[in-house]
């Protein structure tokens, strides 16, 4: 899918999967193995977030489209993703103590740079997932269920599990367990772009389903800075179609974009995990789709640009692979 060229020589090939769905979650163009089976990894947070809002508990906690694009973020740990969630948990009478993420050493570089130079450890509020795990703390109290939330067995995974299976179209072969100690559980390349495709066709008016994915969609397309951070692709891509897809990232190269203006889904996986490869790949489908301008410098950064020396010279480019760039 991806190629880095340096000196005239293909120094790099990233091989992958892709997949465009249409709004029957049918496929409109793929590559690679649509049927290959992969961990969506934080990709599918906003399905995770589904039951948050269908059980009521969104509701009845009060929370608003801020707190639901953290519930579906993977975030930096800046001051404010971390205020946010810790004034989440301080309103459903909980702390960071209660988190089950475990602590993570921020992206952001000031908030890295503040605990470093007090000698501060990291806490669980800076865990990229810990909206995320705000959000299962919030559905478990609702539920009236213990706090033991990431257990595969937990009311709030099972419900999580149930709403993933319905909108990839399939029962999921099985799971494993996130960076974050929650379950992740597995499903086609297929299967992801169909989802996303459930998330772009939502409605407000629609069924109770409908219409949590519709807020979602909402909610991180008007707060691209919470889902990860003003120097991360998902927020800077979704900046750049303004307000028009969501655009989500997960651990080992996978993206997926929900297009509601096209009733389309994408999911992709690069098959060596290597980041770059994957911010290339998401931005050609998104420029392909013609959502996101060609000239547009977040596909220089992502795509087009040359590769620079750190002396700033001119030493190689990304290029889309022969069979992707048709």
């Amino acid at each position: 899918m991806i190629e880095l060229w340096r000196g005239g020589m293909l120094e790099s090939v990233h091989s992958g999967h892709a997949v465009i769905t249409d709004e029957k979650g049918e496929i409109v163009e793929a590559w690679g193995n649509p049927e290959a089976v992969i961990f969506p990894r934080s990709s599918c947070k906003m399905i995770q977030a589904l039951p948050l809002i269908e059980s009521g508990a969104a509701e009845a906690a009060g929370l608003t489209d801020r707190q639901l694009a953290l519930a579906s973020a993977s975030h930096c740990g800046a001051r404010i993703h971390t205020e946010a969630v810790e004034s989440w948990l301080a309103d459903i009478g909980l702390s960071e103590s209660d988190l089950m993420c475990g602590p993570q050493l921020p992206d952001d570089r000031e908030a890295r740079k503040g605990l470093i130079c007090s000698e501060t450890a990291p806490c669980r509020l800076h865990n990229n997932c810990s909206g995320k795990h705000a959000g299962f703390l919030t559905l478990a109290r609702h539920l009236k269920a213990d706090l033991r939330y990431v257990d595969v067995a937990h009311p709030v995974q099972q419900a999580v599990k149930a709403a993933f299976e319905d909108l990839t179209g399939m029962t999921s072969p099985g799971h494993g367990i996130d960076g974050c100690s929650a379950p992740n559980f597995t499903t086609t390349v297929h299967g992801l772009a169909r989802a996303m495709s459930r998330f772009a066709t939502a409605r407000e008016d629609g069924d109770a389903r409908s219409r949590a994915a519709h807020r979602l969609v909402r909610a991180t397309t008007a707060h691209p800075e919470m889902v990860l951070g003003e120097r991360g692709s998902c927020t800077r891509l979704m900046r750049a179609m303004e307000g028009r897809v969501s655009v989500k990232y997960g651990a080992e190269a996978v993206y997926v974009a929900v297009i509601p203006e096209k009733r389309m889904g994408i999911a992709l996986k690069i098959l060596d995990g290597q980041v770059q490869a994957a911010q290339s790949a998401i931005t050609a489908l998104l420029v392909r789709s013609g959502v996101l301008d060609r000239g547009h410098p977040v596909v220089g950064s992502y795509l087009t640009d040359p590769v620079l020396s750190r002396a700033g010279e001119v030493v190689g480019e990304y290029r889309l692979g022969a069979g992707f760039a048709n």
